[in-house]
């Protein structure tokens, strides 16, 4: 088999290039200088010295490399405005104008065209992703927008140039113009039809319909993930091959030519794209159908890796910030997987079984063999069934998809069909959900890969030797199945090695244990037999999970630092479990009736101010914030429980004293200084989720050994941010982050002023 590999190997040089350099955004200019004059000497070279072709692919891949450095220098200025540069993470208010580009249950994609910063107008345009108000995520997508708030600066390379927290809710400016708005009500339409059906299947119908998975809950959403079939929610080239054939065929079957027929489905195309919102994944699937629709109305013959890497590379010069995006290396991926390797691995698979059944097997390990490396970086752990969950599911997909596109298309204009197709696409969906939920609680459903880089490496490794067992040439097949079995063998040795050594490392002293609990709190502290728990976290799921890996089945305090979904969320999992309850001022009905479930659960609530103090066993603990006059502060963060812990009793091996401080913002944290006793701290849970809102002061004052940030990984918000890390750093207190680590266990050290850590991970 033989690939053409000449258009693959300047996109792969423009993607590096690209990925470097957006993290450099300064030197995009001098290499994009270096690139262009490199293409021109080997050039000249290439004309000199004719018939190499080496030469020639050097320029193709310069000139690639080249022009998407020089994006990069144009478009780095309207991105990130100087003079927004210089008011972000200071704290500043700034007035921002732009339209939405997406919505989240908790945040909203703003491309931002102005900003007003003391009375002055910069004008861009500046992706921003926008957090912390209830009721945008009924925006329509167009809609413009004017927000009040403070930013910060994204990490370097993010496909997002600000992070905005707003002061209050979004004010709508104008609606969506029309050619955006048609697509909103046929969105939500859809929507509100698939989700009145009942069960997981309602809610992942719109997913595999047109990529909305709103409606997909936390534990479906997982569950999709641990089984290996997220990739379904998202729409990719089965969803425009589906449209374009189609048109194709109603163009056929009208006897329209050809070149109206190709016209037709690019324009469909278009619109599909508008509905299901230009997600990457769909962006690299739309254009490669149009390239191929081009390729067929030329006469040209079509292959799949140039069209591949022409697209990528389109799209990578159009928004060289792409290149450091996961869902558009897993899409490009995936796609260079079915086209290079599904059709060996089905040949080679079926000298043992039958051809449709080494189909099935191909198309899923082939995508899996090129993707796992990359979502090591995500997860770093190996979807046991992956595979064989795909096989089941996958063939339900197409049949879903096709059903669910046409009860959206009927839906707004013969609403009585559109919920008859949604009932005939609920079974498949229900099938794919079942599919999912029943391999994600199987008994080792993940399994523990080493994180990182060198989990890349070594998984890479592990999928060289496969795809060389499978197609290599006869002589080396043998060798690589042994190599592949003793890695395999070494492998399951290591894994129930390091488990069991991960289990007898666990301190049965532990005082404080940071339950992961993705992006949220929730914190056990234990003295003499007593618990306390800060916070429920996002899911009750999780949360009790963590619990009952702690052996928790009682909790003596619980506090709620603040009413945030990511802090009370789980607290359903607390019914029957909790004696009091803390928590802090109320904004209204919604935080009310959380008070209520919490009390309806058995626990006496009272809320809390400054000044109340108790012992938790053999510490003494003391409320530093909120105060009693709330005058200046807001709720929320800035109004989070905060306490201090510190020992008074007899503990066998020291106590740790601690200090909780919720989601506290900088301006509080200066005021909260002047009223810490304690000199230094064993351990401080780290504010927000190590946000950029905090007050080195604060921290240098507490001079903590260990910080805990509770936080998801791969979050939207850019937390930790850089500025807290290094704020942490300067105070000499140690990081230990729940998205890198896992559960998080301390206990006291052998001497005083030493703690002793111990990580899932």
């Amino acid at each position: 088999m033989t690939i053409d590999l000449r258009l693959a190997l300047p996109a792969v040089g423009a993607w590096v290039a690209s990925a470097i350099v957006i993290g450099v955004p300064s030197a995009a200019v001098p290499v994009a200088i270096a690139l262009w004059l490199l293409a021109a000497l080997v050039a000249v070279a290439a004309v000199v010295m004719r018939g190499r072709q080496w030469l020639a692919l050097t320029v193709l891949i310069a000139v690639a490399a080249g022009i998407c450095c020089t994006s990069i220098a144009l478009a780095t200025p309207t991105r990130q405005p100087d003079a927004l540069l210089a008011v972000a993470d200071t704290g500043q208010r700034v007035t921002v104008t732009g339209s939405t580009t997406s919505t989240g249950t908790d945040h909203v994609a703003l491309l931002v065209d102005s900003v007003e910063i003391d009375g002055a107008v910069v004008t861009g345009a500046i992706p921003m992703i926008e957090f912390g108000q209830p009721g945008e995520s009924t925006f329509g997508i167009g809609t413009s927008v004017q927000v009040v708030g403070t930013v910060t600066r994204s990490e370097p390379g993010d496909d997002v140039a600000f992070l905005l927290f707003a002061d209050a809710p979004a004010i709508v400016v104008a609606p969506p113009p029309w050619y955006l708005d048609w697509a909103n009500g046929l969105r939500a339409s859809f929507a509100a039809t698939a989700q009145s059906l009942p069960g997981d299947g309602g809610d992942l119908l719109a997913g595999l319909a047109i990529g909305d998975t709103s409606a997909v809950s936390d534990e479906l959403d997982a569950a999709m993930k641990a089984s290996s079939l997220s990739h379904l929610t998202a729409v990719s080239g089965a969803n425009c091959a589906v449209v374009i054939g189609l048109i194709m065929a109603a163009g056929a079957a009208l006897g329209l030519p050809r070149g109206a027929r190709v016209g037709a489905s690019i324009i469909v195309l278009v619109a599909f794209v508008v509905l299901v919102t230009p997600e990457p994944s769909v962006l690299r699937a739309a254009l490669m159908a149009v390239l191929v629709l081009l390729a067929l109305l030329s006469g040209r013959p079509v292959r799949g890796v140039p069209v591949l890497a022409l697209a990528t590379l389109i799209l990578l010069v159009l928004d060289p910030w792409l290149a450091r995006n996961y869902g558009f290396a897993l899409s490009v991926l995936a796609t260079g997987g079915l086209l290079v390797l599904a059709g060996p691995i089905a040949r080679a698979l079926g000298r043992w079984m039958p051809t449709w059944l080494a189909i099935m097997i191909a198309v899923p390990l082939a995508a899996q063999l090129v993707c796992q490396p990359v979502i090591i970086l995500l997860n770093a752990s190996l979807p046991t069934y992956g595979v064989l969950a795909n096989m089941l599911a996958e063939p339900a997909a197409p049949i879903a998809t096709v059903i669910g596109l046409a009860a959206c298309a009927a839906t707004p204009v013969a609403p009585q069909l559109g919920v008859f197709l949604c009932q005939v696409a609920w079974l498949p969906s229900a099938w794919i959900a079942a599919v999912a939920r029943f391999f994600a609680n199987l008994p080792g459903a993940r399994l523990p890969w080493p994180s990182g880089m060198l989990g890349v490496g070594l998984l890479a490794l592990v999928s060289t030797l496969a795809v060389l067992a499978l197609l290599g040439r006869e002589r080396w097949r043998r060798s690589m199945a042994f190599c592949l079995a003793v890695v395999v063998i070494c492998y399951t040795g290591l894994a129930g090695g390091s488990q069991l050594a991960v289990d007898l490392s666990r301190p049965s002293n532990w005082q404080i244990a940071a339950c992961d609990v993705d992006q949220g709190d929730a914190i056990v502290m234990r003295s003499a037999g007593q618990i306390a728990l800060f916070d429920a976290g996002p899911d009750p799921k999780l949360l009790t999970a963590c619990l009952h890996e702690l052996g928790v089945t009682r909790i003596d305090l619980f506090v709620l630092t603040h009413f945030h979904l990511d802090h009370y969320g789980g607290v359903s999992a607390l019914a029957g479990m909790v004696d009091q309850a803390f928590v802090g001022p109320s904004a209204g009905p919604s935080d009310d009736r959380v008070v209520a479930d919490i009390a309806a659960g058995g626990a006496h609530v009272q809320q809390v101010e400054a000044g109340l103090n108790g012992t938790l066993g053999d510490l003494h603990w003391r409320v530093l914030w909120p105060p009693h006059q709330l005058a200046g502060v807001e709720l929320g963060n800035p109004s989070s429980i905060t306490i201090e812990f510190q020992p008074v009793g007899a503990c066998p091996n020291g106590c740790l004293s601690a200090i909780f401080l919720g989601d506290l913002t900088e301006d509080p944290q200066t005021r909260v200084l002047g009223t810490v006793q304690q000199p230094r701290f064993d351990v401080v849970k780290v504010a927000h989720h190590g946000s950029a809102d905090q007050s080195e002061a604060f921290y240098d004052r507490l001079h903590a050994t260990v910080g805990v940030i509770s936080v998801g990984a791969d979050n939207d918000y850019g937390h930790p941010a850089s500025s807290l890390l290094g704020i942490l750093e300067r105070a000499g207190t140690s990081a230990e982050r729940t998205d890198e680590r896992g559960m998080i266990l301390l206990a006291p050290g052998d001497t005083p002023g030493t703690v002793k850590v111990w990580t899932e991970h």
